[in-house]
């Protein structure tokens, strides 16, 4: 007789009583954090990171030094050294796409001149493509519901074809870094393809190729939609969109695993498949799908969206864990280190009003700003509050990638392609900066035990 098959992803009783021991042994008293100086997630109560390394490929400003005391102040950000607001205002008012001409800064830390940047747009089309048989074998074979994970797995799978995976020269990785920052936006479509195919029962397959006269975020929209087509406005705002997600400074978690991993010396393939695995956690990549859920929640709870009243009550009811996903929190409202202002949330702001009046969809964009104004005075008057909170780019991120008609599915990976640019630039800065393995300290609070042999326990 055939032996039965185990179900692996059975939760089998014996499993939950394990779980339990586990949670038994394993908890620790918070105050013990407190008692120990041990700032948990390496943030203190002010919102301030411990200081574990140095870069300068990005810098946060959140606040402002004024008679010896720290103030909160609207927010900046800067690629190596240039504010946010100017990059943007630069391609913008010349009309052109700006993700390329990002990444060559944050790689390079220098704007190109318009030789480089045409001579590395060139280098990227010319890396725009996957191994002989990779789509087919790897992509469409084995589709996934999750497309973080299918990135990851044809991140590593690249080891495969490499023929110097582990050379962790400079000009090595930096070729590395290159074909994925290339690559990625296929990992990501065609991942989707074969997933709604083949799990979600869609009836159309199609796979279209990169063409190398188009911008990254053209190309996104090219692949994925079946007639190709799209606005100019719908590219420049997904372009824009990369832009602001392609880089935020060291500390946040996807980057720092970034610069954890590669100070081991491993190969480029293991570091930014690590990052894409952080990356993937709701916690840091998957607020906008978080943000896009909570406000289909409202639309359908609120009557009136232009009833400023109503539209409070209901996010008090969020804010008390009476409604939504019981968590207590309004998504897309407060950040990790910004206080007054997220200013990734003001440029993004003005383009998905133009889009919102493309789509039709101006009444959606009121909600928006409505929940936007009110949520921060909601929340400072329930919550004791070690500083300001405001929208964050994930707030409007999720609106944006909603009224262009991308599945969410793709909404983390996008953020991941990114993002690519800012991990490259900071596994090339931890490689040329290496010393040491990134090894911080844990202090055991278990008391010591005398062994007792397994007759006697």
């Amino acid at each position: 007789m055939a032996k039965e098959k185990r179900n692996y992803a059975e939760i089998t009783p014996e499993v939950e009583r394990l779980a339990e021991l586990c949670v038994a042994d394993s908890w620790i008293e918070p105050q013990m954090y407190t008692e120990y100086k041990v700032f948990r997630g390496l943030r203190d109560l002010n919102g301030n990171g411990v200081l574990t390394g140095l870069t300068e490929v990005s810098e946060i400003q959140s606040k402002k030094t004024v008679d010896g005391v720290d103030q909160p102040c609207e927010g900046k950000l800067f690629y190596r050294g240039y504010e946010i607001n100017d990059l943007v205002g630069g391609f913008l008012k010349d009309g052109r796409f700006g993700f390329e001409e990002t990444t060559y800064l944050l790689l390079f830390g220098e704007l190109p001149t318009q030789e480089q940047l045409a001579d590395f747009k060139a280098l990227l089309a010319d890396y725009r493509s996957l191994p002989n048989s990779f789509v087919r074998d790897l992509i469409m074979k084995a589709p996934s519901e999750n497309m973080m994970n299918s990135m990851a797995r044809s991140v590593l799978t690249m080891y495969s074809y490499d023929k110097n995976p582990d050379d962790v020269s400079i000009p090595n990785v930096l070729r590395q870094c290159l074909q994925l920052i290339a690559t990625f936006p296929m990992m990501a479509v065609y991942g989707y393809q074969a997933y709604d195919y083949y799990l979600d029962d869609s009836q159309s397959f199609f796979i279209h190729e990169p063409r190398p006269d188009l911008s990254t975020a053209e190309n996104i929209l090219h692949m994925l939609r079946i007639d190709s087509k799209y606005t100019e406005l719908e590219a420049k705002i997904l372009d824009l969109a990369l832009v602001l997600h392609a880089e935020h400074g060291g500390g946040n978690n996807s980057t720092f695993t970034t610069h954890v991993v590669s100070s081991s010396g491993t190969d480029t393939y293991s570091a930014i498949a690590a990052a894409l695995g952080s990356l993937k956690g709701p916690k840091h990549g998957g607020a906008n799908i978080k943000v896009v859920e909570m406000f289909r929640d409202i639309k359908e709870h609120v009557r009136d969206w232009n009833d400023r009243d109503e539209i409070a009550a209901y996010l008090q009811k969020i804010l008390h864990k009476e409604a939504f996903d019981q968590s207590g929190l309004i998504y897309g409202i407060g950040h990790a280190v910004y206080s007054l202002s997220d200013p990734r949330a003001d440029i993004l702001r003005s383009f998905v009003e133009r889009l919102s009046d493309e789509k039709k969809l101006h009444a959606e964009y009121n909600l928006y700003a409505a929940v936007e104004d009110l949520a921060p005075k909601l929340i400072a008057g329930e919550r004791k509050m070690y500083k300001g909170v405001s929208a964050n780019v994930d707030f409007y991120s999720g609106f944006v990638y909603d009224m262009l008609g991308l599945p969410t599915e793709l909404y983390t990976p996008i953020f991941a392609i990114a993002r690519i640019a800012g991990w490259s630039a900071h596994r090339l800065e931890e490689l040329i900066n290496a010393s040491k393995i990134i090894r911080p300290a844990y202090m055991n609070v278990h008391p010591r035990r005398d062994y007792k042999a397994l007759t006697e326990r």
